[in-house]
């Protein structure tokens, strides 16, 4: 999700390769219940991990949460967790 408009998202997609929708917020309202709106009008970069119960289950924030590596272990661990 990004707060960029859709037509900018669909552009990003289609350059990207993206096999998933690129989702809008652009008028920053889950970003700011995520709260993660600056108060510059901007979302600050955060990865949420959100397990099939609805529940956060990882936060990334930041530059890093550009590099999806955080994001795919904590999936693989919710994959293990609910395996056992």
């Amino acid at each position: 999700m990004s707060t960029d408009a859709a037509p900018t998202l669909g552009h990003w997609a289609k350059e990207l390769g993206a096999e998933f929708p690129l989702l809008s917020d652009h008028d920053r309202k889950i970003t700011a219940l995520y709260g993660v709106l600056a108060a510059n009008g901007y979302a600050n970069r955060t990865t949420f991990v959100i397990d099939m119960d609805g529940k956060i289950a990882f936060i990334q924030e930041g530059n890093d949460a550009v590099d999806p590596t955080a994001a795919d272990e904590a999936c693989s661990r919710l994959a293990h967790k609910k395996q056992q």
